[in-house]
């Protein structure tokens, strides 16, 4: 392929992508997708219902159905399994939050620096803003399962219980069970867990483990209906409470996990956060963080999309340095401190280990 072709055709691309942001938009508008969601149609009812000829709907619905937004079946018109997504999680198109970015990037932070109010928002208390954020993470969090699973391979959670369970006959199986149930339980915090898909992960690959979940009310539901659709409920426990702002018990935990998180606070703030949860660690313990890293490497689409959105929707978050990241473990007492990218990630997301002296 020459350069010229190589040209029109990221030209071409780049106006498709555009292009099919608009039918979306359109289809939204019209209350296509309200149609729709109320169960299958034929092309004759949606003109009715919309007040628009047929022919128009059509030309709409086969741009929608080359995109995979809408499926066909015979006569009748449906939306696919993604368009159910985007009506649940993202109606607006993320349109609330990609409509500030000019105003964010054109936003002067070195204007208010330094100035307080008697009315100020405490430090550790968590915006209105960054809930936004954190409800919308929570309600997503599941697409991160592959993820996950991948996280728990690279930490070998389980491993012993695989080749355990591989070398035991079928008659040793009460006996296998038994000590599994009788081995020191390892204790695991998830502290701000959204819907918890990260630790029960975890969970499920090690059956020593126990997950004690912290976050706002309605992330706790969430992070119960995913403990309880694979079985931990009996080894996962929940209590409210905000990160930062929340007292931990010391050298309680094995194991702490913050996912998705600190990349929405200012350097104080993270500062907080590793103070308190190096303070509730065992000797030995691992605090185990799951975020979005700036490495040497050119970031792909998605990466660069997440940061202007983490741009939007924080006022101090960012995405750190690889360094500084590492730099901020050490200055708050961890040590062995190990990072690798997660391949699995939809967004590029990395994991950055820390161990407690």
């Amino acid at each position: 392929m020459s350069n010229q072709d190589r040209t029109l055709d990221h030209y071409q691309e780049l106006m498709t992508i555009n292009a099919t942001s608009h039918i979306l938009r359109a289809a939204r508008q019209i209350g296509l997708f309200d149609q729709l969601a109320e169960g299958q149609k034929t092309l004759e009812m949606l003109s009715e219902g919309l007040k628009i000829p047929e022919a128009k709907i059509l030309m709409l619905i086969q741009s929608l159905t080359a995109v995979g937004i809408i499926e066909r079946y015979q006569e009748d018109y449906a939306l696919s399994s993604t368009a159910r997504l985007l009506c649940q999680y993202d109606a607006d198109l993320g349109d609330s939050t990609w409509n500030g970015l000019v105003a964010s990037l054109q936003s002067d932070p070195d204007a208010t620096e330094g100035e307080t109010t008697e009315t100020a928002t405490p430090e550790s208390a968590i915006t209105p803003e960054l809930q936004t954020r954190f409800d919308a993470i929570a309600a997503t969090q599941w697409v991160h399962t592959p993820a996950a699973m991948q996280v728990c391979e690279i930490l070998n959670l389980g491993a012993q219980t695989t080749e355990d369970d591989a070398s035991t006959t079928p008659s040793d199986n009460n006996e296998s069970e038994s000590s599994a149930t009788e081995s020191e339980p390892i204790e695991l915090l998830d502290f701000g867990c959204g819907s918890a898909v990260w630790s029960c992960a975890m969970a499920f690959r090690e059956p020593a483990m126990r997950v004690t979940a912290i976050d706002n009310q309605a992330a706790l539901v969430a992070a119960t209906a995913t403990a309880s659709s694979i079985g931990l409920t009996d080894r996962f426990e929940t209590r409210v409470g905000d990160v930062p702002g929340t007292t931990l018990p010391e050298a309680a935990y094995d194991i702490v996990v913050i996912a998705q998180r600190l990349h929405a606070f200012g350097p104080s703030q993270i500062k907080e956060i590793l103070d308190t949860v190096i303070t509730s660690l065992k000797p030995g313990g691992r605090l185990i963080v799951i975020d979005s890293f700036r490495g040497p490497h050119q970031p792909m689409l998605a990466e660069s999309l997440e940061m202007l959105r983490m741009q939007v929707q924080t006022s101090e978050g960012e995405v750190p340095e690889l360094p500084v990241a590492e730099q901020r473990m050490k200055d708050a007492g961890y040590e062995d401190i190990q990072f690798t990218f997660i391949a699995a990630s939809r967004i590029g997301l990395g994991m950055m280990i820390g161990n407690k002296p």
